[in-house]
């Protein structure tokens, strides 16, 4: 079940938009922020709120890959693969991120720290190449900057 503090925060949400069912994608991020994956019981809660079926909602929910079904990893590393960033060595920041966390797209670490991801598009062509994690873009990437990263998160991750 999600916190009243999350319930009241779509109820603000519904209140902006002309029609309920407008506000489904907020509320899916927020049910995602507050639980780190979007439950069964998060969908009722949402399709109730706007009026709609739990297979409307789920639909929506299935159908983007920013909301998360499934348990994730700690971190999920969306690298952006389109032309622009893959112009400028986005190709590369895979390989890197695959050969230094020892696994491929759409797999977790086994210690369930990070989960690697491509995108089709993250919106910063001009910073290219780049990745986001959580809702944070790191930009003009290179392989001793993905490690930096990767070594800072894994120790904030460990309490450190």
């Amino acid at each position: 079940m999600l916190s009243e503090t999350t319930k009241t925060r779509f109820a603000e949400l519904i209140a902006k938009y002309p029609t309920r069912k407008s506000a489904v994608m907020p509320m899916l991020y927020l049910a995602l922020e507050e639980r780190g994956q979007i439950y069964p019981d998060d969908i009722a809660e949402i399709a109730e709120a706007i009026g709609t079926t739990p297979t409307d909602v789920e639909a929506i929910a299935s159908f983007y890959n920013m909301y998360y079904l499934e348990p994730t990893a700690t971190y999920v590393i969306e690298v952006c693969t389109n032309i622009s960033c893959m112009l400028v060595g986005a190709m590369n920041i895979v390989e890197h991120l695959e050969n230094k966390l020892g696994i491929k797209p759409g797999q977790a670490t086994p210690d369930g720290v990070f989960m690697l991801k491509t995108a089709e598009c993250l919106g910063s062509c001009g910073t290219a190449p780049m990745m986001m994690i959580g809702d944070t873009y790191y930009e003009k990437l290179t392989p001793q900057r993905v490690d930096e990263i990767l070594d800072e998160l894994r120790a904030k991750a460990k309490g450190g």
